[in-house]
């Protein structure tokens, strides 16, 4: 009965918690958006649209279909370098024009929080900054300052849901004993980005973005496939031709464990946001143009220790050409990140998590000095005085 009190406590508190998101999307600071509605000298783009998740991750950016485990606290920090990721064209002495770097290069640090509520539903919360980045800013349009050393961006918080949750158990065994019923998993995430980074930096937007997306993954021996589709909901910017608003958000991604139990895998993933908003030409008409971010990035992925609840990821990447205009699309991208996540996986079943768990692949008593191992035979004295074996 206290169980499902505690049940009905938390689901109420995560009603509450997307009721006050919804609040503040539609509490939109008037004052921020006359600052960003200056179309040639606007700065309320975000210039980096890699946006990792807090809790268990098997990809950098291909959002996961698992979550943290009832009542757990997961976090984690992951970096990533970007190389002009904001171009705009500046006058030369030809009258040809130059490219400026408005942002050079930027170092950006997500320090990312889950807590979870139940098996399925997961509170998440993204913290990002710049630690260091160098860049002309507007500078080449109005003559000002280029941007600042570090700036905080916005920040990010939602909640995720296991709608296909998979059996928290050996991975491996589920997906080559059990088929596709248990090696499919699907969840569904809402998250929204609260407008509370520096602006005048590109490092926030000019009001709260909602993002929805619904997040799948499938194993298959030592293979496995993470699928991610959503869509980031914004009013329209314009920064020096380019305009920026909703987004359809797409990922994939495919990876293979060359060492068993998540000790060493490799990845490979792709993501693509497709712009509605048509781009317009220098007379400020529709030119039926469309600025679709795309990037790939290779990466290796080790969790060897709890488990495999303390995750260890790094990988590089560039651009995919799918549009002409390079706005938010760097020329390169590295990423490395550690993360804690307890999934209170449990391989031999036997009711112990594989993180406290002496002997994971046994099953074993949850108690005593060496928690899920099996019992070891009982001592007895011999009538010489020496300990013999008896068996149990």
């Amino acid at each position: 009965m206290v169980r499902g009190l505690m049940r009905r406590v938390l689901a109420r508190g995560a009603l509450a918690y997307v009721s006050m998101l919804s609040v503040l999307w539609m509490a939109e600071s008037d004052a921020r958006a006359q600052q960003c509605n200056n179309p040639l000298i606007s700065t309320c783009i975000n210039s980096d649209t890699f946006w990792p998740h807090a809790g268990p991750q098997r990809f950098a950016a291909v959002g996961s279909a698992e979550t943290v485990a009832e009542r757990q606290i997961a976090f984690g920090l992951v970096t990533s370098w970007q190389s002009r990721p904001i171009i705009v064209g500046g006058p030369s002495p030809g009258g040809a024009g130059s490219d400026q770097f408005a942002i050079d290069d930027q170092v950006n640090a997500n320090f990312l929080f889950a807590y979870g509520v139940t098996d399925q539903l997961q509170l998440d919360l993204g913290m990002p900054i710049t630690l260091v980045q160098t860049g002309a800013g507007t500078s080449p349009l109005t003559g000002g300052r280029p941007v600042r050393d570090t700036a905080v961006r916005d920040m990010r918080f939602g909640l995720a849901y296991a709608l296909v949750p998979r059996e928290r158990g050996d991975l491996w065994k589920a997906a080559e004993e059990g088929g596709a019923g248990k090696g499919f998993a699907l969840a569904t995430r809402l998250t929204f980005s609260a407008p509370a980074g520096d602006n005048t930096s590109f490092a926030g937007e000019r009001t709260m973005v909602f993002a929805p997306s619904l997040a799948a993954d499938y194993r298959v021996s030592r293979m496995f496939f993470g699928a991610d589709v959503g869509a980031r909901v914004r009013p329209v910017t314009e920064f020096a031709g380019a305009r920026i608003g909703t987004q359809l958000t797409t990922a994939l991604g495919a990876g293979v464990d060359i060492l068993p139990r998540d000790v060493l895998s490799v990845f490979l993933e792709g993501r693509a946001y497709v712009n509605f908003a048509e781009q317009r030409s220098a007379r400020l008409e529709s030119d039926g143009r469309t600025i679709i971010p795309a990037e790939w990035l290779l990466g290796l992925r080790s969790a060897p220790v709890l488990g495999g609840d303390v995750s260890f990821f790094g990988g590089g990447g560039g651009p995919i050409p799918l549009s002409e205009d390079p706005t938010t699309v760097p020329r390169f991208r590295f990423v490395l990140g550690v993360t804690y996540a307890p999934m209170n996986r449990d391989t031999d079943g036997d009711g112990v998590p594989d993180r406290i768990d002496r002997c994971p692949t046994q099953p074993g008593e949850r108690g005593g000095e060496r928690p899920g191992c099996p019992a070891e035979p009982h001592a007895e004295r011999a009538p010489d005085g020496h300990e013999q074996e008896r068996g149990p």
